[in-house]
């Protein structure tokens, strides 16, 4: 058996609040546990958290470095390293996805976590055409905070002038006081009345 090491590529996709930084953060821990070197970036923009810290919507966080670009994330990578961890990955743009599979190429792991839907439904590059690449790709969905089903869509929301209602607002980056999750039902239901039509009726429970 030779001893060339064998890169991957791992993409951890899906709306927001489906726990894909948990889960890159528990593939992050189980590799340390391992013995083997991790690095874990996330784009500069990205700050809501902290400086310095990758963390999830449950609180859990841990050191990370930042990079303002695609090209800059394997420049703060050490040649010992085996493993690089991106986090919020869709902030990297297109050029994300020459610069992943070139790293796998090289004989690195990547593990890449990130939105692949936007708030009006479409998807979201580079993570779609990563996962498409990938030796290994997990769609997590969250949960509809209307009826509880499974959500694999996230709508943006702004509280309404009365306080009380959240209606589909402006461009607005946030976390949960400006996203919800949505199952397809109640999705769709949100682009007819945003559409000012009147759609199909759906119930809650």
């Amino acid at each position: 058996m030779d001893d060339v090491r064998r890169g991957r590529v791992e993409v951890i996709s899906g709306p927001m609040f489906a726990g894909k930084t948990e889960e890159l953060l528990r593939r992050v821990r189980r590799a340390r546990i391992a013995g083997r070197r991790v690095e874990v970036v996330h784009h500069a923009l990205d700050d809501r958290r902290g400086e310095g810290l990758v963390s999830s919507h449950s609180g859990l966080d841990i050191p990370s470095r930042a990079a303002t670009s695609a090209a800059e994330i394997l420049e703060l990578v050490d040649p010992a390293v085996e493993l690089v961890a991106v986090d919020e990955a869709q902030f990297f743009g297109p050029a994300l996805l020459d610069v992943v599979q070139h790293a796998a190429d090289a004989g690195l792991v990547m593990i890449v976590a990130g939105l692949d839907v936007t708030f009006d439904g479409r998807p979201f590059e580079p993570i779609p055409a990563l996962g498409a690449l990938a030796e290994r790709a997990d769609r997590l969905t969250a949960v509809c905070t209307v009826c509880g089903e499974d959500a694999p869509f996230h709508e943006r929301v702004v509280a309404s002038a009365d306080g009380d209602s959240l209606t589909p607002g402006v461009e607005h980056v946030g976390g949960v006081e400006s996203y919800q999750a949505r199952c397809r039902v109640h999705f769709e239901a949100a682009r007819w009345r945003a559409a000012g039509a009147g759609g199909p009726t759906v119930t809650t429970r």
